[in-house]
């Protein structure tokens, strides 16, 4: 299979209970958004987070057929501006720029969004647009906290809105046939894996007392739904990754997508017990949440064991093949053998000689599988559907739960609580910052 760069595909390719119950329906085409879609209408989207992973975004919209890109919205005027600026530049036409999303969700003739912003404003933004009738691809991890991310699945829902989680090895055809493999019996009975997320973080040292807000950026938009507090770290942008109020760490970072294949692969939803400790060894810094983490999930009724590892250090080649910075992917054990998979591709080990099985390489196109998705109105076209999504980031939730309480932990996967502790079940969710609350659906 032909191996592509992530940007390369990107900008060539042209070409268990919610998802249960709806999976093979098609929905009635309701309210606003995707309704008005006919057969050769263009797909009406917008991004809204431009500074990071929202110019990928961007270059996937550009470069998706049926798929035309109308608004770019951003709280940082500076960064919202030099995005358009591109996107007009390269166009030849006049992008929409828009700072607050609630001005964004009122046009009537956008059909979807994509969110590339902080994870403290994944959960609302999707929430609000879903409300507003539009079809929804969110970046990982969909939710800040456990509560919120089931909010998210049952707003999907009830608005019948197709939401699509950014998880984007979902995509891949190497992946799906590897995933495929595993349930097959390629290498026997699996019982465990151990998911790898080696990726080095630089040190982003220590702020002496509160920062000013950088010029041109709407601070209490920024801050949405987190409490108001003033910038205490040197940077506003992507720093937010390592503190808990907007950020979940690098296991809710780069570690969601090795985490997702992790579960993908043993056939798991929710663990009955959670193991974790972490803590920051490499550099003194500000960061509150771990560099340094290792976790265990046990499931009891599949008899199986997910193990995670998060740190800023590659010691070694663990088989995913590693560029000298960063070592990620996940190793699946069998009884007769066992997987390593990392994004795109996947490899088999027979017997105790470890002879070659199995194998491929070739990336996905989540853009294509969206629209493909928010055209059919069916669940199943989604590569990463909303409920997939919540699950694996449930997994990432627990690990950091485990390891800031510093003890076991006992989980209800069906009542999603912790059975008579009040103290990890307060961890569940947050205060919400009036009027940026996530609101509660029956």
């Amino acid at each position: 299979m032909k191996t592509t760069g992530r940007r390369t595909f990107l900008k060539s390719s042209v070409a268990s209970l919610g998802v249960a119950a709806l999976a093979g329906r098609v929905w009635a085409q309701a309210a606003a958004g995707s309704s008005a879609l006919g057969a050769n209408d263009k797909i009406r989207t917008a991004v809204v987070g431009l500074h990071g992973r929202g110019h990928d975004h961007v270059d996937a919209w550009l470069s998706t057929p049926g798929v035309e890109l109308v608004a770019l919205c951003d709280v940082d005027q500076n960064v919202l501006n030099k995005a358009a600026d591109a996107v007009d530049k390269r166009t030849g036409g006049k992008v929409g720029r828009v700072v607050d999303i609630r001005k964004l969700l009122e046009d009537k003739s956008l059909n979807a969004i994509s969110i590339a912003t902080p994870n403290h404003w994944h959960t609302l933004a999707a929430f609000w647009a879903m409300q507003a009738g539009k079809d929804v691809y969110v970046e990982k991890p969909l939710c800040h906290n456990i509560w919120e991310g089931r909010q998210l699945v049952k707003a999907a829902r009830k608005y019948q809105r197709i939401c699509q989680h950014g998880t984007q090895g979902r995509s891949s055809p190497a992946l799906q046939e590897a995933m495929q493999k595993l349930k097959e019996g390629a290498i026997g009975k699996v019982y465990m894996a151990r998911g790898l997320s080696y990726k080095w973080r630089a040190s982003i040292g220590k702020a002496k007392g509160p920062q000013p807000i950088p010029k041109g950026v709407d601070y209490d938009l920024w801050l949405g739904p987190a409490p108001e507090k003033p910038l205490l770290r040197k940077s506003l942008h992507y720093t937010w990754h390592w503190f808990w109020d907007y950020g979940n760490g690098d296991i809710g970072n780069q570690g969601i997508h090795e985490m997702d294949m992790a579960r993908w692969g043993l056939g798991v939803d929710l663990p009955s017990k959670i193991q974790s400790m972490g803590g920051n060894f490499v550099h003194d810094d500000d960061k509150q949440t771990f560099t340094s983490q290792t976790v265990t999930f046990w499931y009891p009724q599949e008899k199986k064991l997910l193990e995670f590892e998060v740190r800023p250090w590659v010691t070694n080649y663990e088989g995913f093949g590693a560029n000298g910075s960063n070592e990620v992917g996940v190793l699946f054990y069998g009884t007769e053998g066992y997987m390593a998979v990392e994004y795109f591709g996947y490899k088999t080990f027979l017997g105790q000689k470890r002879e070659p099985g199995p194998t491929a390489k070739e990336e996905g196109n989540p853009w294509v599988n969206f629209v493909k998705a928010v055209r059919s109105r069916k669940i199943e076209d989604v590569c990463g559907d909303v409920e997939a999504g919540f699950k694996t980031c449930v997994h990432n939730h627990l690990a950091n739960i485990a390891a800031r309480l510093g003890r076991t932990l006992t989980f209800d996967p069906a009542t999603e609580q912790f059975p008579g502790d009040a103290e990890a079940n307060a961890m569940l969710t947050r205060e919400y910052r009036k009027p940026f609350v996530v609101p509660v659906v029956d």
